[in-house]
């Protein structure tokens, strides 16, 4: 069954009117296709000028080899899709353009890149091609300048003494030449796509960090692996280390949010909930709870089916999180329940964005069919209870209790409602 389906995926690929590069807008289609060709014709060119030599292709096959592990061994978290990731390949691309001849590099990114997306993130091919094609220009480039310096700064080998620091002052030079011209060409794409982005806004602090990380972790493995090419092998443990610390805000964020929806999850929510339901009552500060139930979401699963389900779930808690301040909590609770906290609002307040809340997903129309905006779509509604916290100091639970109550009389009641009991109602429930 496997390989069937691995033949059928090959299958598709070999049909060249369905590539999904044919639906860029021509500009950037004739700009992906020229990138892409170019570095194959670079790749002829190095070939035919290249002094093939056993020596060689044993570092490569040394350098390649660590580098696919390495990759086989990235966790799929750190790629996020529709943002740009950085994958750190091209902490390998640089020790092979120093150490190589050009031809080398300009081969280096595509099996790497053929590995990501076979085993770690399944992307649009295209863009993984062009993405080796751009690592291959830029890269060979900087091959080809380092091959340029004079042999006394910079040369074939690492050396002692002073050619030592000059020979990691050429190779940091190169790895911008090739960090920034792959980046560039990236860029250009990018603005291709979309003419309004500003690639200044990916320019972040934890972007320029991740950048500096692996443009120092190149440096050095290139310089380890200049002194000796079995030394390769100890650097993979020090890539899949400083991968592995890069994501771990990723890993952290993902512990405490529900994948699914990317609100809190349920023990998550609670905690954070009980923190600000305690500081309420220290200060005296008004607080509401909301619950939040989809009507009859079961029947869009059975009509539908779940992808539909999910889509129309993600559509909803998208439609919650625009509608909520910044310092409101959203948790998932169970299949289509949600709980909010609404700091420093009272129970008027409480009210009304409830109610605003339920007008607006009432007002939703999610297709069913993400290529066809004019076929049929799903339309869901919402019942809410609210509880707030305003004269008897009162519990997370008790609130919670009280939410529920009010959730339960507006789903008993006919759905599509907002609706609000006391805590001591919502006891004798």
């Amino acid at each position: 069954m496997e390989a069937s389906s691995l033949t059928r995926r090959a299958l598709a690929y070999a049909v060249v009117r369905d590539w999904a590069w044919w639906k860029l807008p021509w500009l950037l289609r004739c700009y992906v296709g020229a990138i892409v060709a170019g570095a194959f014709a670079l790749g002829a060119v190095e070939a035919v000028h290249t002094s093939w030599r056993a020596a060689d292709a044993a570092k490569f096959a040394l350098l390649l080899g660590c580098a696919m592990v390495s990759v086989a061994a990235t966790p799929r978290i750190a790629y996020l899709p529709g943002q740009i990731t950085r994958d750190f390949i091209t902490v390998w691309v640089l020790p092979v353009a120093i150490l190589l001849p050009p031809v080398y590099v300009v081969v280096a990114p595509f099996p790497l890149l053929i590995l990501t997306q076979w085993l770690v993130f399944r992307g649009l091919l295209y863009r993984r091609v062009f993405t080796a094609a751009a690592m291959s220009l830029a890269y060979c480039a900087a091959s080809i300048a380092f091959r340029a310096l004079p042999p006394s700064f910079a040369g074939g080998s690492v050396g002692a003494g002073t050619h030592a620091l000059t020979w990691t002052v050429a190779v940091v030079l190169c790895e911008i030449i090739g960090g920034r011209g792959h980046s560039a060409l990236i860029g250009i794409a990018i603005k291709l796509a979309d003419p309004g982005t500003r690639l200044v806004d990916q320019l972040s602090r934890k972007a320029l960090q991740a950048e500096f990380t692996e443009s120092n972790l190149g440096v050095l493995i290139t310089l380890v692996v200049g002194v000796n090419p079995v030394l390769a092998v100890f650097a993979v443990p020090t890539w899949l280390l400083v991968r592995r610390f890069m994501v771990h805000d990723q890993l952290l964020a993902q512990s405490r949010v529900d994948t699914k929806t990317g609100l809190l999850n349920a023990s998550t929510w609670e905690q954070e909930a009980a923190t600000e339901v305690a500081r309420a009552v220290r200060t005296r500060t008004p607080l509401a709870l909301a619950l939040v139930d989809i009507d009859h979401f079961k029947l869009v699963n059975d009509t539908h089916g779940h992808l539909v389900g999910d889509k129309t779930l993600r559509a909803v808690t998208d439609a919650l999180r625009s509608q909520l301040r910044a310092y409101d909590l959203a948790g998932r609770f169970g299949g289509e329940e949600f709980a909010i906290l609404l700091p420093h609002a009272r129970e008027v307040d409480a009210l009304n964005v409830a109610e605003r809340l339920r007008v607006h997903i009432a007002g939703l129309s999610v297709p069913v069919r993400d290529d066809d905006e004019s076929g049929p779509s799903v339309k869901v509604t919402i019942s809410v209870g609210v509880a707030a916290l305003e004269g008897e100091p009162r519990e997370l639970a008790d609130m919670m209790a009280a939410a529920d109550a009010a959730l339960y009389h507006a789903k008993e009641t006919g759905r599509n409602k907002t609706h609000i009991v006391s805590a001591i109602a919502a006891q004798a429930w």
